[in-house]
């Protein structure tokens, strides 16, 4: 039992790693729009 409780942990861990990996990516694309519509407009 204690092992399935553990291998859960480790999913939940790399899950967290993937949203915050993602997040970051979707956080560096906005900032990229925002700036690329201030220089051509």
């Amino acid at each position: 039992m204690s092992e399935y409780v553990e291998g859960a942990e480790t999913k939940v861990e790399a899950a967290r790693g993937g949203v915050s990996s993602t997040g970051i990516i979707l956080v560096l694309f906005i900032l990229l729009v925002i700036i690329s519509s201030i220089f051509f407009v």
